[in-house]
């Protein structure tokens, strides 16, 4: 499931984090890349030690978790540093699937991964965050301060950029909920039940709901 989430950032927000994307704070974006990846990632991302990435790192961290559709999109159990990347015409990262699991001696599963676009998408051309799914492609192109949740599972790339530059913040996030279908479904029934809580917050079927949700939750969650 892709999932959709609109203004995690605010226009001035975007403009706050791009101001501490300095040049001289990138390096070659393989250096995070797992051993396939390196073959078809040509990118740039903020250095660990970059003035601003930590300030960057929270803003975002804090925003997004503040986010309404965040929760059911990922059911987040830990969440990965995030990174900035940069690509500039000539780059692209070719067709991959992310290391299933990433840290130091302590890793984590990545479950969902999350891309914040933060160029606005007429100042670049390319670069669109392209899928496979059983369904066909699709290509996710968004608006400075959106972002979009999705399986890490999934094969993907982005599009080569052909003009100006594409710079967005991405993670990966370790599930309490680590089957894509089950989040999928969870993530239904709570649009269900938060309809019935407005709509008729008394009825027998709402409370059937919150408690198909809970159950359904507390059946699947991994603490």
């Amino acid at each position: 499931m892709l999932s959709i989430l609109d203004n995690v950032l605010s226009a001035k927000q975007v403009q706050e984090v791009l101001t501490r994307v300095t040049e001289e704070g990138f390096e070659d974006g393989k250096a995070t890349a797992g051993y396939r990846a390196k073959l078809v990632k040509d990118n740039q991302q903020q250095k660990k030690d970059a003035p601003g990435l930590a300030a960057n790192r929270e803003l975002i961290l804090t925003q997004l978790r503040k986010h309404p559709g965040f929760r059911t999109a990922a059911y987040a159990r830990t969440i990965r540093p995030i990174l900035i990347s940069r690509y500039r015409p000539g780059m692209q990262y070719g067709l991959h699937v992310d290391d299933p699991l990433m840290g130091g001696e302590r890793k984590e599963r990545t479950d969902v991964a999350m891309t914040l676009f933060l160029s606005a998408p007429d100042s670049y051309e390319g670069g669109e965050l392209y899928f496979e799914s059983p369904w066909g492609a699709q290509e996710i192109k968004l608006p400075a301060g959106s972002a979009v949740v999705y399986p890490a599972s999934t094969l993907h790339r982005v599009n080569p950029v052909t003009k100006g530059e594409r710079i967005a913040a991405v993670t990966w996030i370790q599930s309490y909920v680590r089957d894509p279908a089950q989040r999928e479904l969870l993530a239904e029934i709570d649009r269900i039940r938060a309809h019935l809580h407005k709509s008729d917050p008394d009825a027998p079927e709402t409370n059937l709901a919150f408690k198909a949700y809970s159950n359904l939750l507390r059946m699947w969650a991994e603490s």
